[in-house]
C-alpha cells in the first residue's frame, strides 16, 4: 500500500490549520477594532474549523494505521507521521516529511497568533477595569476608628451626580 491516501489527509490537515491561521489573523484585526459582532463570527468560525480539524485528525490516525498494518510495522495506539516515515520508501519518506514540516510550520504560526490575541484581549479586559474603576467613586478608606467605636453610617453613592 501507498502512502497516497495518507499524504491526501495530511494535505487536508494543512489546508485546515492554513485557514483556522488565516482566521485568528482576522480576530486580531476584529479584536483591534473592538467589533463584538465580527469577532462572535470569528468565534464561532474557529469552533466549525477545530470540529474539522479533529475529524480529518481522526481520518489521519486511521490512515496511518492502516499503511503501517500494510507495511508490517507494530505500532502504538495513535501511530505518528515520524513512524510511518521511518518506514517507508525514499519517494514517500520526502514526500511524508514535506507535509509534517508544512503542518509543524503552519501550527507554530498559529499559537504566535494565538499568543498574541491572548495578549490583546487580556489587555482589551485591563482597559475595561481601568475604565470602570475610574468612573465609580471609592469609599473613603481610613486607618483609624472613631474613638467611642461607633460606626459611621455608609452612604450610598451613585455614579452620577443629581445635582447637575
Amino acid at each position: 500500500m501507498s502512502a497516497n491516501a495518507l499524504m491526501a489527509t495530511l494535505e487536508k490537515l494543512y489546508k485546515l490549520h492554513k485557514s483556522l491561521f488565516d482566521l485568528s489573523v482576522d480576530k486580531t484585526n476584529v479584536i483591534k477594532k473592538g467589533d463584538m459582532n465580527e469577532l462572535d463570527r470569528v468565534l464561532k468560525d474557529e469552533q466549525k474549523h477545530l470540529a474539522a480539524i479533529n475529524t480529518v485528525e481522526a481520518e489521519r490516525q486511521r490512515e496511518s494505521s492502516h499503511y503501517l498494518q500494510s507495511q508490517g510495522v507494530p505500532f502504538n495506539e495513535a501511530p505518528t507521521i515520524s513512524q510511518c516515515i521511518e518506514h517507508s520508501s525514499p519517494q514517500e519518506q520526502e514526500a511524508l516529511a514535506h507535509w509534517q514540516q508544512k503542518l509543524v510550520g503552519i501550527i507554530g504560526e498559529l499559537k504566535v497568533q494565538n499568543e498574541l490575541n491572548q495578549k490583546l484581549v487580556y489587555q482589551s479586559l485591563q482597559f475595561v477595569n481601568m475604565n470602570l474603576s475610574m468612573t465609580q467613586q471609592q469609599p473613603d478608606q481610613s486607618t483609624y476608628s472613631r474613638p467611642n467605636g461607633e460606626k459611621k453610617s455608609p452612604v450610598s453613592r451613585s455614579i452620577f451626580d443629581s445635582k447637575a
